[in-house]
């Protein structure tokens, strides 16, 4: 049975009594990405991202970003690849701490925003991730957009990937993301976002801005949680997958 990996953006409100649709949005997916601190999020709410996500079975990530909080970590940064280094270490384990103080552990890794971005097309950046997450857990799986300069040297470097398709987002002819400032970067209508879907984790492509199609690898969905219509979204798409015979789990749970 054809299996995907449904990740989530979350633990990016401060103060852990406004979490928006998190708690809602966990019986639909299967990994959470929850917030450091640099882009968003919080201790009080690191702690109670990483509780609800073990009371619901869902794997634990860390979701490092530039020290951004004004921009929502969605700025480009002049940063160096020793910068890069040392915040995603200090971040990869502030969460890696929430998640054994809580009685879990660390699942995975995947940078948030710009940062992921800009390591997506950088091989020094993607190094310097790569590197920070072998360095504080191997067993780590390293979450990038598929095909991208991150996973390659991910894999390079001895890591487990997972190269991530979006939901809700549009496609370049190069396998990147539309940015967010142009126009038509964002999928706003569910139906469109489930064909995305099924076509990139039944057929391997995805239709791009430029009106062709392209092949891509899709080991795990991102529904980002933020969205006005992010839950619904998340149901619509986790019922088509089960409809499907597609099979919802962690990557690595075998």
């Amino acid at each position: 049975m054809k299996s995907i990996d449904i990740n989530c953006d979350m633990g990016e409100s401060f103060g852990a009594y406004r979490m928006g649709h998190d708690e809602a949005i966990l019986p639909y997916i299967s990994s959470a990405n929850i917030a450091c601190g640099f882009h968003a999020g919080d201790p009080a709410t690191m702690k109670k991202t990483v509780s609800m996500a073990m009371e619901k079975g869902v794997a634990i990530g860390a979701h490092p970003g530039l020290p951004d909080l004004q921009g929502f970590g969605r700025r480009n940064m002049a940063v160096s690849p020793e910068e890069v280094y040392d915040m995603v270490v200090y971040q990869i384990g502030a969460l890696a701490a929430f998640a054994q103080a809580e009685g879990g552990k660390l699942h995975h890794v995947k940078p948030h925003g710009a940062l992921y971005n800009m390591a997506a097309v950088s091989h020094p950046l993607s190094e310097a991730i790569a590197e920070a997450v072998y360095k504080v857990n191997p067993e780590a799986v390293l979450y990038g957009l598929a095909g991208s300069e991150l996973v390659n040297t991910g894999h390079h470097i001895g890591l487990k990937v997972a190269h991530e398709v979006f939901a809700d987002r549009t496609y370049q002819a190069d396998g990147t993301l539309t940015p967010r400032s142009e126009a038509n970067a964002l999928i706003t209508q569910p139906a469109v976002a489930i064909t995305q879907v099924m076509r990139m984790v039944k057929e391997g492509i995805v239709s791009t801005q430029q009106g062709t199609d392209i092949t891509i690898k899709a080991d795990t969905i991102c529904l980002h949680g933020d969205g006005t219509g992010a839950l619904l979204l998340a149901k619509a798409i986790y019922e088509v997958l089960k409809q499907q015979d597609i099979l919802i789990k962690t990557i690595g749970n075998d």
